[in-house]
């Protein structure tokens, strides 16, 4: 293997071992939270999962936003211009904090009203209130933290941000034990330990940024510089961002479409579909991680104008993708035994689940290399509506509507309901092959 190849795989492993170890990591708050809620019951789970929801666009407005973030940031750290960066990280603060203050408040104010977007079932309504009024606070919080966290991976500070998130992580799911059981005298709480876990371990990451800020050496950020104006790369972020903040927004309210009409199902569906999403994410912490590291490693070579790279790196990428992809499927198979004991649920739940993981095994073949594509290759070079466009037509056009006529019109039984929810990835990647093929998005962004 010549020296140049050597360097690009060792380059990659370094960014990608700790995005996809924050990606477990993240797997395994979300599989503590499902064992111990399952403890708690079925309702608390099934509640637990639906109140998430909000939780669950929330977190793809960030990604959307901070994948604008990325694309600049990535690209300008390959040019090492720290000025333009510094006012990337100054915009994307005020952003993620005035819309992340806005799902605070709702969640705080209006848990009721947000509950029954998802389910009639008032059981799982008033689980899911005592959920979000406590949680709510995290939001804001976490938006701060995950911008300042997302520039700093730009940067190829990696371990740095994997560290802090992974200890916020780890915290989280220590102190979910001790709420929702009553460990160390502290009060049992169920459903409300839960939240109030995730909020106490979201102020700890957001300390620890703070404290990261002050004793780093990568950059000295200065204030003054994080808030100055400048129209130009102000556009810049708009133009790359929206789109970016759009396709995440467009995909992710759609997968939460596909929650409410689970949600109308019955309890079974909601709790059978609390576990498999654990088990999809638990097979996909590879491929995310290749397809975060591997549009970071693109967009700096692109910032730097190597372009003949890029292009041989993003076929690299997409290789390694699949064979993660494999990987992965090939994982939740082997632990379907294990997730099928993972929560204390009802023989029908039980059934729907062991269908549901068996469904998602083929699944994340498509979600993996989908997201390699849209996420990480044609984000690095700017290219961020295409992957708009191809969810808004897909998804909100195709997706959502067949999911409603199957379980709304035609009555379909529940798991085939579901097999037509997870046909999206595959009808979308033709499109986004030929997308691929064409590379309109290998191309330099900077300026100057």
């Amino acid at each position: 293997m010549k020296t140049e190849d050597k360097n690009f795989y060792r380059s990659l492993l370094m960014l990608v071992g700790p995005i996809a170890l924050q990606y477990l990591i993240n797997t395994a708050v979300s599989s503590a939270d499902v064992v111990m809620l399952g403890y708690v019951s079925q309702t608390a789970l099934a509640a637990g999962s639906l109140a998430n929801q909000i939780q669950f666009i929330l977190n793809l407005f960030l990604a959307g936003l901070t994948s604008g973030m990325t694309i600049l940031a990535a690209q300008y750290w390959g040019k090492r211009d720290l000025d333009s960066i510094q006012k990337i990280l100054g915009m994307g603060l005020k952003l993620s904090a005035s819309v992340t203050f806005l799902f605070a408040a709702a969640a705080c104010f209006l848990p009721g009203m947000l509950m029954r977007i998802f389910t009639d079932d008032e059981n799982m309504i008033a689980s899911g209130i005592i959920y979000l009024r406590t949680v709510g606070v995290s939001y804001f919080l976490m938006g701060i933290s995950q911008t300042y966290l997302c520039v700093m991976k730009s940067m190829e500070r990696v371990r740095a941000t994997t560290m802090i998130s992974s200890s916020a992580l780890v915290l989280n799911i220590f102190l979910n034990a001790v709420f929702i059981f009553g460990l160390f005298g502290a009060p049992q709480l169920g459903i409300m330990g839960v939240a109030l876990a995730t909020s106490i371990a979201r102020g700890i990451e957001l300390l620890l940024c703070a404290i990261d800020l002050k004793f780093q050496n990568t950059v000295v950020l200065k204030w003054k510089k994080m808030f100055q104006k400048d129209k130009l790369l102000f556009g810049d972020f708009i133009r790359f961002s929206l789109p970016a903040l759009g396709n995440e927004v467009v995909w992710g309210v759609a997968f939460a479409m596909y929650s409410a009409i689970m949600g109308h199902l019955g309890e079974d569906m909601v709790a059978a579909n609390s576990v498999v999403v654990v088990a999809r994410n638990l097979g996909t912490v590879l491929c995310m991680g290749v397809a975060n590291g591997g549009g970071i490693l693109l967009g700096k070579e692109m910032g730097q104008n190597r372009l003949k790279e890029a292009k041989r790196d993003a076929a690299r990428i997409s290789w390694i993708t699949l064979g993660t992809s494999l990987l992965g499927s090939a994982v939740i198979l082997l632990l379907r035994p294990v997730f099928l004991q993972m929560a204390n649920l009802s023989p029908m739940a039980r059934e729907y689940l062991g269908f549901m993981v068996l469904v998602n095994a083929v699944y994340i073949l498509g979600q993996g290399i989908n997201t390699s594509w849209i996420c990480g290759v044609f984000r690095a070079g700017g290219d961020s509506k295409f992957g708009f466009i191809m969810d808004l037509i897909i998804m909100w056009g195709y997706a959502v509507p067949a999911g409603f006529l199957a379980a709304f019109v035609f009555r379909f039984p529940p798991m085939l309901v579901y097999v037509v929810l997870c046909t999206d990835e595959f009808v979308k990647m033709p499109f986004i092959f030929w997308r691929y093929k064409k590379y309109k998005w290998l191309k330099n962004i900077t300026r100057g």
